[in-house]
């Protein structure tokens, strides 16, 4: 019986000392591997932000020198629909995804006013404008919503004189269903989306993404996702949310005609 006993206890202690082990060298190169794999999301966001602006990237070395030479990144405050002060905001460690989730810090939103069922809408944002000779030429929003399973991450690029024309729309994140949903990757389905109109000649939001196909003459439609008609919806009503009023829209307009008073694109 005592023989027994000593090999429960044997047992549990070989069981509770090897998970120790595990868990000690676990810990370890979680934290080893932090600084290399903070670096390759810090790489990763710009490579994604460089592919929204249109500008193609062969050498991932080049990624850092290039995104510093075409892009600037600023913080925009929705209640002000302003730029924060510069250097008021270090873009190295703002993290906006806590800034959403921390209730001081975010916006809880009425269901009327979440088409995107966003829910918490975080009071700050980045922003990356793109320029050319100087001047402003395009900026890249950062955008979100719910597609079928959770939540789509992604980043709107506009430009033209009020910022109507959209560039491209590229989704970075997600849990859509590949061969449906997931198609919002999808290289043809994403080319779609240059050189749509946001709003139509009155100012009313109009673009969205259709049940089948869009019709060339209508530069307000993109095609749907077949088969993914829940993802389609999101996909419009996440930018229907980030361009209207209690996102995006009076910084866009307040940019418009500062951009137009002087001299900009």
């Amino acid at each position: 019986m005592a023989g027994s006993n000593d090999s429960v206890k044997k047992t549990v202690f070989v069981a509770v000392t090897l998970c120790v082990v595990c868990s000690i060298i676990v810990s370890t190169a979680a934290v080893a591997l932090k600084e290399r794999q903070d670096l390759n999301k810090a790489l990763d966001k710009k490579k994604n932000v460089l592919e929204a602006a249109g500008l193609k990237v062969d050498d991932p070395s080049e990624i850092d020198k290039i995104f510093s030479e075409s892009i600037e990144a600023r913080v925009v405050d929705f209640e002000k629909g302003a730029f924060v002060e510069e250097g008021s905001v270090d873009l190295e460690e703002f993290d906006q995804r806590k800034e959403a989730k921390n209730p001081a810090t975010s916006l809880e939103l009425d269901q009327d006013d979440d088409p995107g069922g966003i829910k918490l809408r975080e009071n700050r944002s980045l922003v990356y404008l793109v320029k050319k000779d100087d001047k402003l030429s395009k900026i890249i929003l950062p955008v979100k919503g719910m597609g079928l399973w959770g939540q789509m991450y992604g980043l709107l690029t506009l430009g033209g004189a009020d910022f109507n024309t959209i560039h491209a729309l590229v989704f970075y994140e997600h849990i859509e269903t590949p061969g449906l949903g997931g198609e919002i990757e999808n290289p043809r389905w994403k080319s779609l989306w240059e050189g749509k109109k946001v709003r139509d000649e009155a100012g009313v939001h109009q673009i969205r993404v259709i049940k089948g196909a869009a019709q060339p003459d209508r530069p307000h439609e993109i095609d749907g996702l077949s088969g993914a008609t829940i993802t389609s919806r999101g996909v419009t009503n996440l930018i229907k949310f980030w361009l209207g009023d209690k996102a995006f829209g009076p910084f866009l307009r307040k940019l418009a005609a500062e951009t137009a008073a002087g001299g900009g694109e």
